[in-house]
């Protein structure tokens, strides 16, 4: 059975998308099997960060009984399985987001992790996506109103019986007029998992609608949104050593020792 985690934020614009995308190519790396649905029904765009746009059957279909979840799980970039929204909103006419827990029961035995990007605020098709998960993951940005959101989605989220695995801090500037990441977790209550950094590759892959862990495997953000993927699975984070290797190599090259 699948370890379903729900990706949330409150607060719309904190870069929960993207990291939801790249955490699911960055699990693949790490040998598992995982399937990434977009729940965010009517402003969805995990498509396009993974560059996937123009799939004839999405989830709006699923939701308004044309066809079954697996009619609508396609093979996307870095080896991850993708369930798209759709972004024509003329489909949406029909879609019933209570029916989102009833149809994940189809994919629970297809992947060892199904990750599920959360729709922003806490609306109806917001608190379908938290309820059809089992853990909560909340997507936070530096800054009271946003992390004001965050809040109120882990309240609900145990309300509804989810285990609120922590926090990520995402878009950090480490500048002196940001809440700490101390502060954060003194505020949320929670542990911050990972912290990741502002980017300028993140936009540059968004725009090639490619995830930034393939484009860019070596930026900051990618290095941290690696660690968060070990980090949920439990297992030691070994880029530094990765890292350590790829600089011997060169070094021996260089003194012609290859």
């Amino acid at each position: 059975m699948s370890r379903v985690i729900t990706i949330a934020s409150g607060k719309g614009g904190t870069g929960k998308t993207t990291i939801t995308a790249n955490l699911g190519v960055a699990l693949v790396q790490l040998g598992r099997e995982v399937i990434i649905l977009d729940a965010d029904i009517e402003m969805a765009n995990l498509e396009l960060v993974l560059g996937m746009e123009g799939k004839e059957l999405t989830l709006h279909d699923v939701l308004k009984g044309y066809a079954s979840i697996r009619d609508v799980t396609y093979e996307g970039p870095g080896g991850v399985r993708v369930v798209p929204a759709g972004i024509n909103l003329e489909t949406l006419k029909g879609v019933d987001p209570e029916k989102l827990k009833d149809v994940l029961s189809e994919l629970f035995y297809s992947a060892e992790i199904l990750l599920i990007d959360a729709p922003a605020g806490l609306g109806k098709d917001a608190l379908s996506a938290i309820s059809a998960g089992e853990e909560l993951l909340l997507v936070v940005n530096p800054d009271i109103s946003s992390l004001s959101d965050a809040l109120k989605t882990k309240i609900i989220g145990k309300k509804l019986g989810c285990k609120v695995l922590g926090a990520v801090l995402n878009r950090a500037e480490f500048s002196n007029s940001e809440i700490t990441v101390d502060e954060i977790s003194v505020i949320l209550d929670l542990p911050i998992l990972a912290t990741i950094p502002e980017d300028k590759n993140v936009r540059i892959s968004t725009v090639y609608g490619e995830p930034l862990l393939l484009k860019y495997p070596d930026s900051p953000a990618s290095i941290a949104i690696k660690k968060l993927a070990a980090t949920l699975v439990g297992e030691v984070f070994t880029e530094e050593i990765k890292e350590e290797k790829g600089l011997k190599k060169l070094i021996k090259g260089l003194l012609g020792m290859g």
